[in-house]
């Protein structure tokens, strides 16, 4: 042990004894801080006296204001059970510090798709202005969804603004012809989506359902492109609207939109509404660090031209505990809407790759 580490050490059990000595009685204390002190293994003396501090340190008193609000602040959820996925997705428990604000964390799933079967390309859409470029059915497809939090009420002490929180997320979406050699391995398209979204932390019971609750309801301002010139481009503005809802270890997810209108004639996609509709449902479920998903999109239309998308996450860890932090993901989609260049073209879709685990 160097002195540097030496005199921290020495400094900390000053303090913890000096506490310690409210509810014991010093000459015990004495005694075993001599005890402590003949230890030759350095490792074994600290450990010593941490031991003797623990046994002695006084027990929290919970029924005073300050430590109740203490507590709250430290525990991961009002109950004191590990948060839920949504609450460590969006910060709905206890109050947050100024030291979360900025940090980017996961907003949709991120994934790397490298088999992406198409059975159904889009035999019309050409790969770039050459008219042979046509897509093939294997791709690779990968997603990079984060978020942050620039602003929170709680922090800035809004009287009448609590539990409001201002988010800025972005997802990038992208399908890439990896296996096209031919043509040299374009991008076939990308899809960039900022967002800016207005958290409200909610906590109500929803009737007839034991222990379900909606969590939270943001609002906010939706962009979406593929960033490509004419007769490529693709683009369209929303007001969203999204509520989470949870039980346990299934949640739900209700997004729904409004197209903010454009000029027809100006306008890429002016038809949009008829593929995408107004909104969507997404159902998840986890189960032993397993994460099953389904999302339902329909467009309430009589020529019905929905889309469902269903997801397995299975664990690496299961192979070996160090690759935590990733899953097997097998995906499946079936309908319009999977990029905004096939909005108005049916896609059936299996997909297999690896997903970063953002739920445990």
């Amino acid at each position: 042990m160097n002195a540097k580490i030496a005199c921290k050490t020495m400094g900390l059990c000053s303090l913890l004894l000096l506490l310690t000595a409210l509810t014991v009685n010093a000459a015990e204390v004495d005694g075993a801080l001599a005890k402590c002190a003949e230890i030759k293994d350095s490792s074994a003396r600290l450990q010593c006296f941490d031991n003797l501090t623990r046994q002695n340190a006084p027990s929290k008193d919970t029924s005073s204001p300050a430590a109740v609000a203490t507590t709250a602040s430290e525990e991961p959820s009002p109950e004191g059970k590990p948060a839920s996925v949504l609450s460590q997705q969006w910060e709905l428990d206890g109050k947050k510090g100024k030291s979360t604000f900025f940090m980017l964390r996961p907003y949709r799933p991120n994934y790397f798709l490298p088999v992406a079967y198409n059975f159904s390309p889009n035999e019309n859409t050409a790969l770039d202005f050459d008219p042979d470029a046509k897509p093939q059915h294997n791709e690779a497809k990968f997603q990079l969804s984060f978020k942050v939090k620039p602003w929170c009420s709680d922090i800035e002490g809004i009287k009448y603004l609590k539990g409001i929180d201002l988010w800025f997320a972005y997802t990038q979406l992208s399908f890439w012809q990896l296996y096209n050699s031919t043509f040299s391995s374009p991008f076939r398209d990308t899809n960039y989506e900022p967002e800016m979204l207005v958290n409200f932390r909610t906590d109500i019971d929803i009737p007839g359902v034991d222990d379900f609750k909606l969590r939270f309801v943001n609002i906010g301002f939706n962009h979406q492109s593929n960033g490509r010139s004419a007769p490529l481009s693709r683009s369209w503005n929303r007001v969203v609207v999204n509520a989470g809802l949870e039980k346990g270890n299934f949640n739900m997810l209700l997004k729904t939109w409004y197209i903010i209108p454009e000029d027809e004639q100006k306008s890429d996609n002016p038809d949009i509404a008829r593929f995408m509709g107004y909104g969507e449902l997404w159902l998840t479920y986890y189960w032993k660090q397993n994460r099953f998903a389904a999302m339902v999109r329909n467009n309430l239309r009589e020529d019905n031209r929905g889309a469902v998308q269903l997801d397995w996450s299975i664990p690496l860890s299961l192979i070996w505990d160090k690759l935590d932090m990733f899953s097997i993901y097998l995906q499946y989609f079936n309908g319009y809407g999977e990029s905004l260049l096939d909005y108005n073209s049916s896609v059936n879709r299996i997909s297999a790759g690896f997903m970063l685990v953002d739920w445990n």
